[in-house]
């Protein structure tokens, strides 16, 4: 698993599935975590699956960015149901 900062600057880009409807698009947050957060928690599993998070010019895949959601080192509060 990758180590980042979870407190720097992340930029959201979701799959774009054409099979799903979804009005999320490109977004950019202040703090990946909650990047992290918004992805797993908001995001259709669809979009979820080919969607990756850019932090300091790193490139996390879904796989990374569902890891780093469950890792102790998660520094925000995880939904029940995520």
């Amino acid at each position: 698993m990758k180590t980042i900062d979870f407190t720097a600057p992340a930029e959201l880009f979701p799959s774009r599935n054409r099979k799903v409807a979804s009005k999320v698009r490109y977004r950019r947050f202040d703090k990946a975590s909650e990047a992290i957060r918004f992805a797993v928690e908001e995001l259709p599993e669809a979009q979820l699956l080919g969607a990756y998070i850019e932090i300091n010019e790193a490139r996390l895949s879904h796989q990374d960015i569902k890891a780093l959601y469950e890792s102790e080192a998660y520094p925000l509060k995880r939904a029940a149901n995520a």
